[in-house]
């Protein structure tokens, strides 16, 4: 897949995604927060407006896509790549752990690991930014970001 970008000058920026088969998705993200979303089914064919979009709507549907409303596959951890190959991970703290029971300030995470605890998944209920008096329960899911060796090292310490 080649993703190609490209200025418009007064209107904002341009993707053009190739999907295989010779056709392609095209991206306008204008300066204004608009979003328009074009296909062209081959090569030779005009593109098609498919849809256009706000900024927050824009916004919303990619956090979807993302995956960070649902996640379809329940691996131990899950992974999404952010730009500059910063991972997003979920981590379920499992029966035993040693983070059970601890508060954020006393597991010291970011401090051991590298890894930035940016919300938990308690049930039903989501923590977002949950500050240093929180205290982790089992089951509960760790939402964290940082490079792949932070990633690595708080996995170490998940289940010492």
């Amino acid at each position: 897949m080649t993703i190609t970008e490209s200025d418009l000058p007064g209107v904002g920026k341009k993707f053009e995604i190739e999907l295989g088969g010779g056709e392609e998705m095209i991206v306008v993200i204008h300066n204004t927060g608009k979003r328009e979303v074009f296909r062209r089914r081959d090569p030779d064919a005009d593109s098609e407006k498919a849809f256009e979009f706000s900024d927050d709507l824009a916004r919303t549907i990619g956090s979807i896509i993302e995956g960070a409303y649902f996640q379809p596959v329940e691996p131990e951890t899950q992974e999404t790549t952010l730009p500059g190959g910063i991972l997003l991970e979920w981590y379920e703290l499992p029966p035993g752990s040693p983070l059970v029971g601890e508060t954020l300030e006393s597991a010291d995470i970011g401090n051991r690991t590298g890894l930035a605890v940016v919300a938990i998944q308690r049930g039903d209920e989501v923590l977002d930014s949950p500050g240093a008096e929180t205290t982790l329960r089992e089951g509960d899911t760790l939402i964290g970001v940082g490079t792949p060796e932070n990633c690595a090292a708080f996995e170490e310490i998940l289940t010492e």
